[in-house]
Order: C-alpha cells, then sequence, then structure tokens
C-alpha cells in the first residue's frame, strides 16, 4: 500500500487514543504514506506526530477537504469515527475500508438497563482486533503525545515555587456531568502534598481563579485560559500526578505515561476509555461510586444531572487521591 488515510474527527482524547495505530502502521509499512483526516480545531493534536505524512482537516464542511483527497488516490481508509460523516468520505473516495464496531447496543443496554454486556478491553485494543486483517499487532507502547519542542520551556514560565515539583489538576470537561466539582477541588487541594497548577480552556478560568480566590494561593498556579493544547501537555509531562476527570488531557497523561488519578462521574471505565497504561497499569488510580443504580446516565453527558444530585461525583471519597505520590516525585 502506498497511501492509507485513517479518519477520526473529534476530539481531544478520541484522537489521542488513535495514536497507537498510527504509530504500528507506519513501523509495519515504512514505505507507505500516513495521512490523517480531522476537524481544524483538533489538527494541532498530530501537528508534531512524526508518523504521519500529511494531515488533512476541515472546518465546517468536508466539501472543503474532499477535493484535494480524491487526488491522493489512497489504496485503504481506516474509519476510526464510524459515522455519517465518515461513511460519506469513504463512499465519495471508493476505496477499501476497514472499521471497527463502536458496540452502540451495548452501550445502550448499560446506560438504558445496567445490562453490562461489553467487553473487559480497552477502546485502543479493539482498534488493533479490528484492524489485523493488515497484520499488525499491537506493540503495546501505549498511547502517543508529541507537544513541540517550541512547548518544551513553557515549565519555565511558572512562579518559582513550582518548577520543582507539581501536581496537575485537569478541570476542563465538555459536558457538566463528567466534570469534577469546585468543592472536591478544594478538597483536595488542601491536603495536596506538593503545589497544583489548573489546566483549562478559558470556560475553566473562572472555576481556576475561584479555587485560587480560597485560602490556596500560594499552593495554585491558574494556567487556565492561558497556554495552547501543546503548552499545557508540555506541564503534563513535567507533572509528578495528574488529576483529571473523564477527559481528553487525561489521554495526553497516560500518553506521556504519568501517574494518574481519575475521577469518574455519569461515564464509567466500562465503556473502555480509561487511562491506556499497558506496560505500567499502576500508575492509574480509578476513582468512581459504583453503588448508584442511576449510572451511567450516559455515554457521553449532560449539562446538568438528570437526578439533580450529582452523587456519582459528589459522593466521592478524595482522601487518597495522592497515594501515588512518594519521596521520589520530590524532585
Amino acid at each position: 500500500m502506498k497511501k492509507i488515510l485513517i479518519i477520526r474527527f473529534s476530539s481531544i482524547g478520541d484522537i489521542v487514543l488513535t495514536t497507537p495505530i498510527i504509530r504500528v502502521l507506519k513501523n509495519k509499512f515504512p514505505k507507505t504514506e500516513i495521512h490523517y483526516l480531522t476537524k481544524s480545531k483538533f489538527s494541532g493534536i498530530l501537528e508534531h506526530n512524526p508518523y504521519l505524512t500529511t494531515i488533512h482537516h476541515y472546518d465546517k464542511s468536508l466539501k472543503e477537504v474532499l477535493p484535494l483527497l480524491k487526488q491522493k488516490d489512497f489504496d485503504l481508509i481506516i474509519d476510526l469515527h464510524k459515522n455519517i460523516r465518515s461513511a460519506l468520505v469513504q463512499k465519495r473516495l471508493g476505496v477499501k475500508s476497514l472499521s471497527f464496531d463502536k458496540l452502540n447496543l451495548e452501550k445502550w443496554l448499560l446506560v438504558r438497563f445496567k445490562i453490562n454486556r461489553l467487553p473487559k478491553k480497552h477502546l485502543v485494543d479493539r482498534y488493533f482486533d479490528a484492524l489485523s486483517s493488515l497484520g499488525i499487532e499491537n506493540d503495546q507502547l501505549g498511547l502517543d503525545y508529541f507537544e513541540g519542542k517550541d512547548n518544551a520551556n513553557t515549565i519555565d514560565n511558572l512562579p518559582k515555587e513550582f518548577k520543582k515539583s507539581y501536581i496537575v489538576f485537569a478541570l476542563a470537561g465538555t459536558y457538566f456531568t463528567k466534570k469534577i466539582p469546585f468543592e472536591k477541588w478544594i478538597e483536595m487541594a488542601k491536603n495536596s502534598p506538593l503545589p497544583i497548577v489548573l489546566l483549562g480552556g478559558n470556560t475553566e478560568r473562572e472555576l481556576g481563579l475561584k479555587i485560587t480566590n480560597e485560602p490556596l494561593q500560594e499552593l495554585c498556579y491558574n494556567a487556565c485560559g492561558t497556554l495552547t493544547l501543546n503548552q499545557s501537555a508540555a506541564l503534563i509531562k513535567s507533572a509528578s500526578l495528574v488529576v483529571t476527570g473523564d477527559t481528553g488531557l487525561m489521554h495526553i497523561a497516560a500518553a506521556y505515561k504519568k501517574k494518574i488519578a481519575s475521577l469518574w462521574g455519569n461515564t464509567v471505565p466500562d465503556f473502555g476509555m480509561y487511562p491506556y497504561l499497558p506496560q505500567s497499569p499502576e500508575k492509574s488510580y480509578v476513582l468512581e461510586n459504583k453503588d448508584l443504580s442511576c449510572r451511567p446516565c450516559s455515554k457521553l453527558g449532560f449539562d446538568s444531572c438528570p437526578k439533580k444530585h450529582f452523587n456519582c461525583m459528589m459522593q466521592l471519597d478524595v482522601s487518597n487521591v495522592f497515594h501515588q505520590i512518594s519521596e521520589k516525585d520530590f524532585r
């Protein structure tokens, strides 16, 4: 094969979860061009990936990019999004394609009736199963993230007391029911053994300010809304621990093989998107409330708790979140 096109339109974490496929394909077929199609706002996630030949992207419509894709004469499409838009790309290009089972029925059964028929297998491993006809196998090296050399010095912009060693609190989340509440952040901040860097976008800037306005000013540095994604990734790369919800930054932390404490709200690790650390699973501490009959209430999330109590997050005992931190982390 001369050219392969991988499709994943969004979002941050979902795209990071496709990186083992990119790497293994390139190593298996070193002379093959590996192309990737995604939305423009997510193309920066892959811009420094050395295994990719070209990143194709669009803003609003596939019409922006389809003419160019037709000219590329791809030998194979690997559809890792599997929706109407990706099916349209396959139809327009008219070449052989491979995809995977999204297990929508199984997810629906778990959400609607709490019947769990999902395989006990991470999504990354399911990707490899679906592509076995290509003769590729999972190299078990985990996820990749390349933030770029220009972002490597981001840590130099932190206050002096944060440069030695720090913990990242990843405040972001696409949906309210996947976000860690303010009360839990404060509870954890007061017990943190290290200074804390708060990461998130403009949406989280106010929450970051609210956290730092507590009697924690010397403990917390609010970087929300001030950094690019790759700059945030650079800070995650140097962190001793990353505390996060079910977010894209969680998967970036896994790509850097960091210690991760992940707190789960309405979604569940059983969906197959927990921190992927095949060689060091002990670095991942998953905290979830397994005693709620209403959980999971969605495979994605909601803007508010359907039951109005948000107990999936509010009842979490966060007292052991920092148990992974040891003396060697105080470098």
